[in-house]
């Protein structure tokens, strides 16, 4: 009778963990972001991003409590393109991949700063492993 009770004991002791685990992944689970070399374009980029963006998801993109980690593979360009990034930087975007909430237009962040920002984030996504694979719903 105690061995059956400390296995269902010991059962949802692991699914507490790793409840609690996968909701890290999604709030505190930020990547680890390398930044090699970058194209002009790119590091003026990273310049906007982190002066910008990097508030809510990190310097260089690595995530913070506020915002998700767009060095992710989630962001690859064949499910989020570039014109999605596009839309969301210029109109904002409601929440639908993590639990951050809604982000907001960047209304002071113009077209050529915003493309800058779109080649510094694909740049350092290639040079992190994120590749553009095809997104079937």
């Amino acid at each position: 009778m105690k061995v059956k009770y400390y296995i269902k004991s010991l059962f949802l002791v692991f699914i507490a963990s790793a409840a609690v685990t996968a909701k890290a992944d999604h709030r505190e689970g930020h990547v680890d972001v390398q930044v090699g070399e970058l194209s002009q374009r790119a590091a003026y980029g990273q310049q906007v991003f982190n002066e910008t963006c990097a508030a809510c998801h990190g310097n260089n993109g690595a995530g913070t409590l506020k915002g998700p980690p767009l060095i992710h593979d989630i962001y690859n360009p064949g499910h989020h393109s570039n014109q999605a990034i596009i839309s969301a930087i210029k109109n904002g975007v409601r929440q639908h991949h993590w639990p951050y909430g809604d982000m907001p237009a960047q209304e002071k962040i113009g077209f050529a700063k915003t493309m800058a920002v779109i080649e510094f984030i694909r740049e350092v996504q290639v040079q992190n492993g994120v590749e553009r694979r095809a997104h079937n719903m």
